[in-house]
């Protein structure tokens, strides 16, 4: 029952940065262009596809969450891990691009910059430190040899020098 809990509260950040966020800042919610619309939703599933993958990894092997208050006590490095070192934070961009381009908002599009900004110096000063200090030369090897943020065209398997 704990797990669940800490599962439920983890999702927490997911729901502010991809509704609540986006209903603040943007007044008019409406459809504006149907290509567009149509094109956005596609690109907002795509991303939730690669939320749903990842935090199902989390869950499975991490044996943790996506909050950074109870992160996954193993590193992950298969399934999607093994193409981008952060799928959350590429999934959740992918997400926003996508509700921006539904919409035409030109106020989330700015949200999705800021995010990533944030995103990428919490990595650099914080998590990526952390990660070293929590699993040693294994996350160093994984750093060397799976991207941060754009996938490589096939998955690397670090433990095998495969790449």
């Amino acid at each position: 029952m704990k797990n669940i809990i800490r599962q439920i509260i983890s999702f927490v950040l997911p729901v502010t940065v991809l509704i609540i966020i986006p209903l603040y800042i943007e007044n008019d919610i409406s459809v504006k262009h149907i290509p567009a619309f149509v094109s956005g939703i596609v690109l907002k599933c795509a991303g939730l596809f690669i939320l749903v993958l990842t935090i199902s990894t989390f869950i499975r092997i991490g044996k943790g969450t996506l909050a950074p208050w109870s992160p996954p006590k193993k590193l992950i490095v298969v399934g999607i891990y093994g193409y981008v070192r952060n799928p959350m934070i590429t999934g959740v961009l992918i997400v926003l691009t996508g509700e921006s381009m539904a919409i035409l908002s030109v106020n989330i599009l700015i949200e999705v910059v800021i995010f990533f900004i944030i995103n990428n110096i919490w990595f650099l000063l914080y998590e990526e430190p952390d990660l070293k200090r929590r699993f040693g030369d294994e996350y160093q090897d994984y750093k060397r040899n799976v991207p941060r943020w754009l996938p490589g065209l096939k998955q690397n398997d670090y433990k095998t020098g495969l790449k």
